[in-house]
């Protein structure tokens, strides 16, 4: 079976972590766009309509759960699944991530090959790609 492909919006303040997520996720043949600010992530999954979005939660001017909250307001982004990728780990953190909408939650460091089988778990599972 072919492997499905996605649109991937990753939000988050770390220019290293956009670059590295970008390439990796690029290379395995999906479409990615990376946002280096809350506020542009946030306008950037309006305009891009991606299949999921890795978004960090410690952020300037908006943190993670903010965004997720807005996007789960709006009627165009409100079915995106959104994957928390932070270094927050408590099951406080958790907690928040889940009630403001999020999907999955998922711990820095992380290993890329381990983000591409969320990668694929997600669009067996949320999306229709």
């Amino acid at each position: 079976m072919a492997q499905k492909k996605a649109k991937i919006l990753v939000v988050d303040d770390e220019k290293e972590i956009t670059d590295i997520l970008e390439a990796f996720l690029s290379n395995a043949g999906h479409t990615v766009v990376a946002e280096n600010s809350a506020v542009m992530g946030l306008e950037r999954a309006r305009t891009f309509k991606p299949d999921m979005v890795f978004l960090d939660i410690m952020m300037p001017q908006m943190d993670g759960y903010e965004i997720c909250n807005e996007l789960k307001k709006e009627p165009a982004t409100e079915n995106i699944p959104v994957i928390f990728l932070t270094g927050k780990d408590t099951a406080d953190d958790q907690g928040r991530g889940f009630k403001s909408g999020g999907d999955m939650f998922i711990k820095k460091p992380f290993v890329c090959e381990r983000l591409l089988e969320i990668v694929n778990i997600v669009l067996l599972s949320f999306t229709k790609v």
